[in-house]
């Protein structure tokens, strides 16, 4: 590996780091980066994977705050996160990566609908229902978070924007408290995928490739949480549009 090769994966890791902490969507800069360099595609995927752990812990960190008072909707959420990311990581060793190619951008582009519709769903319910969350509305989240969860496993590229859309209809929050589970469940998703890797196939993981997207995602996810609690709604929300129609393009082309 050249000094070239490792500045620009330790680049790619920051990038990715501030990105999935404010939106998600950083394995679409990362995941590239290697490819460029010739890292087999699963290879590269799981030492990504491992790699942006780190950022997924500092960036939850930064985001703390925001989850005061959240503890019951994460302990909630977070079991369907876990199966969902021990399936998807499953199904990534064992499925041609062409099986989601046709599902995932359609899958991204409901999510942005959610997303941008978020808040009149949840007024719209609010006049309809007296308590906060029914139990269709939580059976839904659950399977929402759930599928997320296996797409996540499986590759992550925009599991950030699928979770934000689904919760951004289906719970009564403000999108800075979404935005901080979703760096929790997102976080989940990728140790529990991370662990698997390395105890189903230890031998595709690129050990400096690892460390150089770690040491990256920690700064930039101490990045994103700065940039994206400074964020007013609407600009978050766009923001969050923006990068998933640029997933979209990337996935397609």
């Amino acid at each position: 590996m050249t000094l070239l090769e490792a500045l620009a994966i330790a680049l790619a890791g920051l990038l990715a780091g501030t990105i999935n902490t404010i939106v998600g969507s950083g394995t679409l800069i990362t995941f590239p980066t290697l490819l460029f360099f010739g890292y087999p595609p699963v290879a590269a995927n799981v030492s990504n994977n491992i790699g942006l752990v780190a950022g997924g812990v500092s960036g939850a960190w930064g985001y703390r705050h925001e989850l005061v008072g959240l503890k019951r909707t994460l302990l909630m959420l977070l079991p369907a996160s876990l199966v969902g990311s021990v399936t998807g990581a499953l199904l990534l060793l064992v499925l041609p990566e062409a099986a989601f190619e046709t599902i995932v951008p359609v899958l991204i582009a409901i999510a942005l609908l959610l997303v941008v519709l978020g808040p009149r769903i949840n007024r719209w319910a609010a006049r309809r229902h007296t308590d906060r969350m029914t139990t269709g509305h939580a059976v839904a989240l659950l399977v929402g978070v759930l599928l997320a969860g296996v797409y996540g496993g499986y590759f992550g590229a925009a599991q950030g924007v699928l979770l934000i859309g689904v919760m951004s209809a289906l719970l009564p929050l403000h999108v800075q408290q979404i935005n901080g589970i979703k760096n929790v469940l997102g976080l989940m998703v990728n140790v529990v995928a991370a662990v698997v890797f390395l105890l189903v196939q230890p031998e595709q993981v690129i050990w400096p490739v690892v460390g150089l997207i770690a040491g990256g995602a920690v700064v930039g996810g101490v990045i994103g949480a700065k940039v994206g609690r400074a964020m007013p709604p609407w600009l978050l929300r766009t923001v969050i549009v923006v990068i998933g129609l640029v997933a979209i393009v990337v996935l397609v082309t």
